[in-house]
């Protein structure tokens, strides 16, 4: 990860929101361990979401 990565505000994987401050949950994919966020919103909706590095898809 750069420097530029590590400082960008984390935003949900499902709609894009930035959700720093706010009560997302943060976790690592499954498959590959890439961090993903999301908003309490698209949780609550059982968004779909999909991993940037894999393509492993959840709810």
């Amino acid at each position: 990860m750069s420097d530029s990565q590590a400082r960008e505000t984390p935003k949900c994987i499902s709609c894009g929101i930035h959700v720093a401050g706010t009560s997302a949950a943060s976790f690592k994919c499954p498959d590959c361990g890439h961090q993903i966020h999301r908003c309490a919103k698209c949780r609550k909706q059982s968004n779909l979401y999909e991993c940037p590095d894999c393509g492993f898809t959840g709810p």
